[in-house]
């Protein structure tokens, strides 16, 4: 059973900087391709930034581009997304995410694995 849970959301004003933490457990972490989303009431859920299985590669929407970085620790079995310069429009429940197997990334569907979500809330 994989397990993943998230920590590090919170309350901040615009400009300042968060980073979340989704530590997994139950497979070998080496093995997945992790991403996290995020989702606002009555929207889709999107993605805000993938890595592949040993964080070599990354990808992010224009977005947030130049503004979040995901990195992943393979021997603490977490993955990191560290979001600066953060703005209202980031106001989002934010999920970690893991895939196994095929392409290191995806969308929301190619995510077998999910975590509970964690509040980010920008405002002044």
């Amino acid at each position: 059973q994989v397990r993943l849970v998230e920590s590090g959301g919170g309350l901040v004003q615009p400009g300042d900087s968060l980073r979340l933490s989704c530590v997994v457990s139950g497979h070998t972490f080496t093995e997945l391709g992790m991403a996290w989303f995020r989702q606002v009431p009555g929207k889709d859920r999107e993605s805000v930034a993938a890595t592949n299985r040993y964080g070599t590669s990354a990808l992010y929407p224009d977005s947030v581009k130049g503004r979040f970085t995901i990195s992943r620790i393979n021997a603490e079995n977490t993955v990191y997304l560290q979001m600066n310069n953060l703005r209202p429009e980031d106001t989002a429940v934010y999920f970690c995410a893991a895939k196994l197997g095929g392409a290191w990334y995806g969308g929301v569907n190619d995510y077998g694995y999910w975590g509970q979500g964690t509040q980010v809330t920008v405002s002044s």
